[in-house]
């Protein structure tokens, strides 16, 4: 099954990257590698989903706003290969910013909302290195930041 298929099959559809909302671009390439700035978590509507781990969001809705964050990667990283998401030969790197509690140590898990997803769409080529971390705030109040690295032909 194709990436497009897996995305219709989970009945996702991709939006256009986002305007930066400061002095950066969503994306750079060099040689073969694509990066892809930060991502925050937001809702269908497109609002900031705000909020912290451990505080007033629990994991499992942590973990959907990962998953959320992964569809507007994708979105960016199509963006970023000219329209084809075929190109992509692998995610190559994920590395989510969780904004928690100092006692909250979950992130790990949080972050498998975009990881399985990724998984999902690409197969084998999804499967990447990762580091998630808690930290103390998020730009917007955002309750999940997630950047990308992926390769590409």
């Amino acid at each position: 099954m194709s990436v497009y298929e897996k995305l219709k099959a989970l009945d996702i559809t991709l939006a256009a990257p986002a305007t930066p909302a400061a002095a950066y671009v969503m994306y750079a390439q060099t040689g073969n590698l694509v990066f892809l700035s930060g991502h925050i978590a937001k809702r269908a509507d497109g609002s900031v989903w705000v909020g912290q781990l451990g505080k007033n969001i629990d994991t499992a809705e942590g973990k959907a706003a990962a998953r959320a964050i992964a569809i507007d990667l994708i979105g960016t990283l199509q963006a970023a290969v000219g329209g084809d998401l075929t190109r992509v030969k692998r995610i190559v790197k994920v590395m989510s910013l969780v904004n928690s509690t100092p006692d909250f140590t979950e992130q790990h898990l949080v972050t498998n909302g975009a990881s399985e997803l990724l998984g999902e769409v690409f197969g084998d080529a999804g499967k990447h290195a990762r580091s998630a971390f808690g930290v103390a705030q998020i730009p917007l109040g955002a309750c999940v930041e997630i950047e990308l690295i992926a390769e590409v032909a």
